[in-house]
């Protein structure tokens, strides 16, 4: 399956799954909202999932998995909770959407 295959069965899933998540576009990409806010979407420059992870601890985890940086849309100023987890770890992204999820939906 190719990573954009990946991305929109994972959305589909998480859409059908909880009443509060939407689909939508984020500076151009397609995404994901909850309660009203972006906890992931797709990249299609790097053809990989990227995820809110306002947690700092699961953050510097998943940014120790090769490949993966910072999200830097524009170029130059990455923005520093979200987080671009490459292809040959899309079998992490199913587990990395729903924590983004979680976290969204349980913040303090």
């Amino acid at each position: 399956m190719d990573a954009r295959a990946r991305f929109d069965e994972i959305a589909d899933d998480l859409v059908a799954r909880n009443p509060e998540v939407e689909l939508t576009q984020m500076m151009g990409m397609p995404a994901i909202k909850a309660d009203g806010k972006l906890i992931a979407g797709f990249s299609r420059g790097a053809g990989a999932m990227v995820f809110k992870l306002p947690d700092p601890a699961l953050r510097d985890q998943v940014l120790a998995l090769e490949g993966a940086e910072l999200f830097d849309p524009a170029g130059g100023r990455p923005m520093r909770e979200w987080v671009v987890v490459p292809p040959p770890h899309a079998g992490e992204w199913q587990a990395l959407a729903s924590e983004a999820l979680r976290l969204r939906l349980h913040r303090d």
